[in-house]
């Protein structure tokens, strides 16, 4: 079966200018046969009037985490409530309408809509305090919970912090309610884990997959998989007859448990699976490293001190890093190591060079996640070695910055996510959205890439417009280079022969009309493989 599209503006990501816009594209299966002229194109079964709406490759989303998106879009959304009360309110509404509920569980709180940026149990036990409620906040590093839930927990005065994270405690010794880092993940996010169903799991993954596609999005980086989300994720591709309806790469989680043995055993865990996954729509392809935290908490890992005189520790000791980075690149793994904080960038950089030096030269496309904050030079030190930036223009959205740039309250603030640098220097830039810390919306994402101006709230000015993309770079990034970024760029990513037929249609065109034409814009159609996934009633 062929399929012609004419009649509309298709923007192919193509790097060489003269390919970069066609007027015509045929499909053949599940590729693209021809890409180009209205006068070169061969027949076909099917023709499609484009109506002079606009294609594009579909959106890959280089770093998200799927279950836990799934699972938040169910979730009492926070990220709106600009003050306590208003976060108040919302969890108040939230009981009201569920009455019978257990446990209510929310999301995307900000450190400066809490007074002092200091959240308490009993702030929200003066709302809720006759069962559990986690908050986990809007970068996901920190988890807010009321009295019931460190009850439930078993977090007391004589609980310990865990390797990497923190119980913040008041003067008297006292768990105040707030648990940083692998605190939240080891106490909060391991009891949800223990009590969430598979019935439960499943629905996320039908919710996150079907949130996706409506938002243009053919593919998805998982940055956190383990063994949940390879069984939710391994009977939805049962239940469909064997393929996904988007196409999933995933990067397994690897926790510092303090012991190399076990560290190392979580690698050849991800290594085993590698080699396992022979299908296109669900694979495991590297590991996950989380190094250290956010600015926002001050525990992302920085060279110099926060405001406050502050800094953080790394999550990694190098000691323990080392060895995991040399078995995982002698794997074949890609190492995907979440970096925020400059010192953090310096630590994933040198241990990929230890990498080199003991496994010799191989083939290897490794990354960093995040570089909120990198020192001059950190751009050019990754196209040397060939390490992927991997960023997210949602997290400099200007709405949420104010906080960002009081933690560090100097010089650095100026150079907040320099996507232009990593151009310059020659590295592969990769978009992505890093939900649910952020909206998953596509539109939105290029939105602030090629603006710095807010999507979450489109009152607020620009900031470091300086640093904004033309929307050609910015689409590139988040189709074509978010693509190469999992080593797909030979087959996906493109609108090209040979390609993977994976594109979506637009109703609207901000090329011509643009970019505040984007936070109006809808997706019409999302296409993988050659079928409609999604489309507009």
């Amino acid at each position: 079966m062929t399929t012609r599209y004419l009649n509309g503006r298709i923007f192919t990501a193509d790097l060489d200018p003269t390919r970069t816009w066609a007027e015509v594209i045929v499909i053949d299966g599940e590729e693209i046969a021809y890409v180009g002229t209205a006068d070169g194109a061969p027949d076909a079964d099917e023709t499609v009037d484009l109506e002079g709406r606009l294609v594009l490759p579909g959106f890959t989303d280089a770093h998200t985490h799927l279950l836990m998106t799934g699972a938040a879009l169910g979730q009492v959304p926070l990220t709106a409530a600009r003050s306590l009360d208003e976060i108040q309110e919302a969890l108040r509404q939230a009981r009201t309408e569920n009455p019978g509920a257990a446990v209510l569980r929310g999301r995307g709180w900000l450190f400066d809509s809490v007074p002092d940026g200091a959240p308490t149990a009993a702030m929200i036990d003066a709302v809720i305090n006759d069962i559990p409620v986690y908050l986990d906040a809007n970068d996901y590093h920190s988890c807010w919970v009321n009295t019931a839930a460190l009850a439930e927990l078993g977090i007391t005065r004589a609980t310990p912090d865990p390797l990497g994270g923190r119980i913040v405690r008041d003067a008297d010794g006292e768990p105040t309610g707030l648990l940083l880092e692998t605190a939240a993940t080891q106490y909060a996010w391991a009891h949800r884990d223990e009590t969430t169903t598979d019935a439960d799991r499943d629905a996320d993954v039908d919710r996150v997959i079907d949130a996706y596609l409506a938002t243009g999005v053919t593919g998805v980086v998982d940055m956190a998989f383990d063994e949940f989300g390879l069984a939710a994720f391994e009977r939805a591709r049962v239940r469909r007859g064997g393929e996904l309806p988007i196409r999933v790469a995933a990067h397994w989680l690897v926790n510092n448990t303090g012991d190399d043995d076990s560290n190392l055993a979580q690698v050849a865990r991800a290594a085993d699976l590698a080699k396992a996954s022979a299908s296109p729509w669900l694979r495991v392809v590297g590991i996950k490293l989380i190094l250290d935290g956010v600015i926002d908490a001050c525990t992302a890992a920085m060279r110099h001190p926060y405001a406050d005189g502050s800094n953080a520790e790394p999550i990694w000791p190098v000691e323990q890093l080392h060895p995991v980075v040399v078995a995982a690149d002698a794997a074949g793994l890609q190492i995907a190591q979440h970096a925020i904080g400059d010192r953090a960038s310096d630590i994933a950089l040198d241990a990929l060079e230890h990498a080199a030096s003991v496994n010799g030269d191989r083939p290897r496309r490794h990354r960093i996640e995040h570089l909120e904050y990198a020192a001059p030079g950190t751009a050019e030190r990754m196209a040397r070695l060939g390490v992927t930036a991997s960023m997210q223009p949602v997290h400099s959205d200007p709405a949420i910055f104010d906080n960002w740039a009081q933690m560090l309250g100097d010089h650095r603030v100026e150079r907040a996510f320099p996507w232009p640098e990593y151009e310059a220097a020659g590295a592969l830039l990769a978009f992505s959205t890093d939900a649910p810390t952020a909206p998953h919306e596509s539109l939105a994402n290029m939105y602030v890439a090629s603006t710095r101006a807010s999507a979450l709230d489109p009152s607020v000015p620009a900031t470091h417009p300086q640093y904004a993309l033309p929307l050609e770079s910015a689409f590139g990034h988040a189709t074509r280079d978010a693509a190469a970024s999992v080593g797909d760029g030979g087959w996906r990513g493109r609108i090209a022969p040979g390609f993977a037929a994976d594109l979506i249609v637009l109703d609207t065109d901000p090329f011509a009309e643009g970019p505040r034409s984007l936070l109006g814009a809808h997706i019409v159609e999302t296409i993988v493989a050659g079928r409609t996934r999604f489309r507009t009633r």
